[in-house]
């Protein structure tokens, strides 16, 4: 079987680096170290797991402060890998006009296929007004737009969670994001813990909203939600695992051991993205 991976990130260096006072931080929530990985050794993963990966950017230089884990980088290691079939791009909207230039790059110069933000740790809320002209410029583009939603590892367990706020990821956002940009298409990213029902209904009432459950481990995923995966939102929902987060063999295991028909897991894995995102 096809598996889409909608949501890894590089787990190099730099991708390391540009998360800062984060890891330390990743490392408590996880209970494991967040070491880096060569190119070479993040591609032979994908590859020994059938995955075919799309590479998330981050940049953080309007909080945090440190060097972007940057669009060209990303896209360059796209471009360099086979099993890397395509790669979001992130942007910083605090940036205003800064931020809708780097927006056409992407796409224009970079191919890149859409773009992704974290409310959380880039300290916004996706339906803040003055958010809105990077909103259209992104809708004109045609490009996707994958929107992280629910708790976070970045700051957890630490003094004011690094100055993170989590309820910049509630999926209240997403839903007036969508309503007021009808043409945008919008994945949530993460089952959305503690706003699960919320993020249901979001998925459910919006056409234009879409969900891939990374992240999290699917046998603890509330049986409401096991249920309407196979049923509500079987043309909805896509894979994502937060690589390096979960690891693979884990994940896959329990996504196979949910008791989905194969047909259901054709959909999750990779229909559900090649029509939604053109794959």
């Amino acid at each position: 079987m096809r598996i889409i991976d909608l949501h890894c990130y590089p787990n190099t260096q730099k991708w390391i680096d540009c998360q800062g006072p984060y890891v330390e931080a990743l490392e408590k929530y996880w209970g494991r170290a967040w070491q880096a990985k060569t190119e070479e050794e993040v591609v032979a993963e994908f590859k020994e797991f059938g995955i075919e990966a799309m590479l998330v950017a981050l940049d953080l230089t309007t909080t945090i402060k440190t060097p972007p884990c940057d669009n060209n980088y990303v896209a360059g290691m796209r471009d360099r890998h086979d099993t890397i079939i395509q790669a979001w791009a992130a942007i910083e909207p605090a940036l205003g006009e800064a931020a809708i230039e780097e927006a056409k790059h992407a796409i224009n110069d970079l191919n890149m296929i859409g773009f992704h933000f974290h409310p959380i740790m880039q300290h916004i809320r996706v339906d803040d007004k003055s958010f809105y002209p990077l909103w259209d410029e992104i809708t004109q583009l045609k490009a996707p737009v994958m929107i992280d939603v629910g708790m976070t590892g970045m700051g957890a367990g630490t003094p004011g969670g690094l100055g993170a706020k989590t309820r910049n990821a509630h999926p209240a956002s997403i839903d007036a994001l969508a309503a007021d940009f009808p043409d945008l298409t919008i994945i949530m990213s993460h089952p959305g813990y503690p706003w699960i029902d919320e993020t249901t209904a979001v998925a459910l009432h919006k056409g234009n909203v879409f969900w891939e459950m990374s992240g999290w481990s699917p046998k603890y995923l509330p049986d409401s939600l096991k249920k309407d995966i196979r049923s509500r939102l079987k043309d909805k929902v896509m894979f994502g695992s937060d690589y390096p987060s979960i690891p693979y063999k884990r994940i896959l295991s329990e996504w196979d051991q949910m008791g989905y028909s194969d047909d259901m897991l054709e959909k999750f894995f990779h229909r559900n993205a090649e029509s939604i995102l053109g794959l």
